[in-house]
């Protein structure tokens, strides 16, 4: 695991994680949840595609699995998505 696996780093990219939540209602949980971390400045949820997305953009490094963590207590999962295309 490198650095780019196991943190988000700060600034316009962010990092995209795909989700089995599909209402809005949980969607918008999921963003509550996940803006209680520190460093979170922004997250962006994608409901036009399926499984539904959200972006977390951030003003500091931020652990994977914090934001994994805050989104269990929702119910649902996260599970990044690989920053490159292979």
């Amino acid at each position: 695991m490198s650095l780019l696996d196991e943190k988000i780093i700060p600034g316009d990219y962010g990092m995209t994680f795909g989700t089995n939540a599909k209402e809005d209602k949980d969607l918008a949980r999921i963003k509550k949840k996940v803006m209680e971390l520190k460093g979170i400045t922004d997250v962006i949820l994608n409901t036009e595609i399926f499984p539904r997305e959200f972006t977390v953009h951030t003003d500091r490094l931020v652990e994977v699995k914090d934001v994994e963590e805050k989104v269990e207590e929702t119910g649902f999962h996260a599970i990044p998505k690989s920053l490159f295309a292979l």
